[in-house]
């Protein structure tokens, strides 16, 4: 089931934000200041790609935590509105529903990168 929903995802619209996200990681990275925001970014793409059966562990310490205040202020709340938006778009249907979870998962992700691992 986990390889269907996400051939589903990738063909509906999942392939081109993993690419968006991918392109903008590499666009970051260019830059030495980049580097710890584009590597999130990458994180986002690689989520993207494959977000049933895929888990996000979140953790870190103090450093993380005011990474991802500074993430939120100017990035993470746009990226996570957008998620919810998608997320409840698609749980209108009950079809849409185990996508709209997904898009719920890339919210909190979006919100919060720093410290997390996509297992």
């Amino acid at each position: 089931m986990r390889l269907i929903g996400n051939i589903l995802w990738l063909v509906l619209g999942g392939l081109a934000i993993a690419f968006g996200w991918a392109v903008v990681g590499v666009i970051l990275c260019i830059t030495i200041i980049g580097i710890p925001v584009g590597k999130q970014a990458f994180k986002m793409a690689k989520l993207t790609l494959t977000p049933f059966g895929t888990q996000v562990v979140y953790g870190g310490g103090a450093g993380s935590a005011v990474l991802n205040f500074i993430w939120v202020i100017f990035v993470g709340l746009w990226f996570a509105i957008g998620y919810v938006v998608a997320g409840v778009a698609n749980c209108i249907t009950i079809i849409g529903i185990p996508f709209g979870l997904q898009s719920f998962k890339m919210a909190k992700l979006a919100l919060f990168p720093f410290g997390t691992q996509i297992v």
